[in-house]
């Protein structure tokens, strides 16, 4: 018996500190990081040529990386989770609470904008200024339907959409694929099929630690390029008023709304904002929540300690649905075009472009401007001058920065919702 005590007692101790080796360790990253976002920030604002060449290059290489792993990542996360999960119950409740969870907090976010629109409320901009930005407005863009949109989501090959990276297309082909594998009979070709897609996800997951590893070196090339933009002017000018309701609902739902979902299910927002602020960090610089999602991933899993079954098969789909940044940005960008074409915003009107910006985000590709050419799309399709589309262009870039930044941290509390709904349930 005292054996039996001894043993537990040295066991709770190792415990102890492999979970101070991990506190110590994530303050570490966050300095390195913070250090390194700091740094590449005053040596982009320098305007050194030869450093910004080598600070795009190294941009250029990490981005290149996550666009690579990205999506056999989400792939082998969706097909290997329900594979295991099959048709059991634990997998509707995932699901559900996931789907749940992710239409609550995007209409939040679009309900968030579109009361900040009222209040500040926004004017119209002289004729002239908008038919200058006509000649801005992508012209290929311009002539795609919402339903080709949804048509593109469709595969017609198995390669396709990987060789593409349509991260919805991606996203189907895995979830029949995971759903075959669960409903096949207990065979050895299948048991054999299931540990060779394993093998490849732990080798994914080894590759996504190396990256992370090196990482500090991406986040000073970030920061850098984005610096040496501003600086340089790439990113100048403002629609004041119209983009005062975008950002701002930004913040109101990043830092009051989404801590609130946390805090009403028993959840300590400042900390799970700690843990997954790695995957905050890159979603800010990359602009793209599908190529954050393996940083994402780690983050979850490392970090927050969120259970594998949650969070491989509730984050590779809140890449590709939960969008609380594009709902924002579809519907006040759509009322902001129509109000400028003439048209009337009714209170009916508004409550319907509501609902069409909460569609329409869940419908949308987790990739960068995805927000930006399915507003394209929506406004094309009622027939109304696009030539706001075209001045809004140059700022898009910080307005996506901060969107991709508040889906990841969406995400994120969708994921450790569903966790904590779950935990010793699954």
């Amino acid at each position: 018996m005292a054996d039996n005590s001894k043993r537990a007692s040295v066991a709770e101790t190792a415990r102890e500190a492999m979970a101070k080796n991990d506190a110590g360790a994530q303050k570490k990253q966050l300095v390195l990081w913070f250090s390194a976002l700091i740094a590449g920030g005053i040596l982009g604002w320098l305007q050194i040529a030869s450093l910004n060449g080598l600070f795009d290059f190294i941009a250029t290489v990490f981005t290149r990386l996550f666009q690579f792993i990205a999506v056999p990542t989400i792939a082998l996360a969706v097909i290997t989770t329900l594979a295991d999960l099959g048709s059991r119950k634990e997998t509707g409740r995932i699901f559900a609470r996931a789907v749940t969870y992710t239409l609550l907090t995007t209409f939040s976010a679009a309900l968030v904008g579109l009361i900040l629109y009222n209040v500040i409320a926004p004017g119209n901009l002289p004729a002239d200024v908008v038919g200058a930005g006509a000649a801005d407005v992508p012209q290929k863009l311009e002539k795609l339907s919402y339903y080709e949109h949804f048509l593109s989501v469709i595969p017609n090959n198995m390669l396709q959409p990987f060789l593409a990276g349509n991260v919805l297309s991606v996203l189907l082909i895995a979830a029949f694929a995971g759903l075959g594998l669960a409903f096949m009979p207990e065979t050895e070709n299948r048991a054999v099929l299931l540990k060779g897609i394993k093998g490849l996800q732990e080798l994914l997951f080894t590759m996504i630690r190396g990256i992370l590893y090196v990482l500090p070196l991406g986040i000073l090339a970030f920061a850098a390029q984005l610096s040496a933009q501003i600086e340089a002017g790439v990113i100048v000018g403002s629609l004041g008023k119209y983009v005062a309701v975008v950002l701002g609902g930004n913040a109101v739902q990043f830092f009051i709304v989404l801590p609130l979902f946390l805090l009403l299910r028993g959840l300590n927002p400042l900390y799970v904002f700690r843990q997954m602020s790695p995957a905050i960090a890159v979603a800010l610089f990359t602009k793209s929540s599908a190529g954050t999602l393996p940083v994402t991933l780690a983050s979850a899993e490392n970090n927050l300690k969120v259970n594998t079954k949650v969070s491989r098969f509730v984050l590779p789909i809140c890449t590709t649905i939960n969008m609380n940044g594009c709902a924002a940005f579809i519907l006040v960008t759509s009322l902001f075009v129509m109000q400028n074409a003439g048209l009337e915003l009714t209170t009916g009107t508004m409550i319907t472009w509501l609902f069409v910006a909460v569609l329409a985000a869940v419908g949308n590709a987790g990739v960068p401007m995805g927000c930006y050419f399915l507003t394209l799309s929506l406004m094309s399709s009622l027939g109304v001058p696009l030539g706001i589309m075209g001045i809004i262009l140059p700022i898009f870039t910080i307005i996506d920065m901060i969107e991709t930044a508040e889906n990841v941290w969406s995400d994120s509390v969708v994921c450790a919702m569903t966790d904590h709904d779950l935990r010793g349930k699954i």
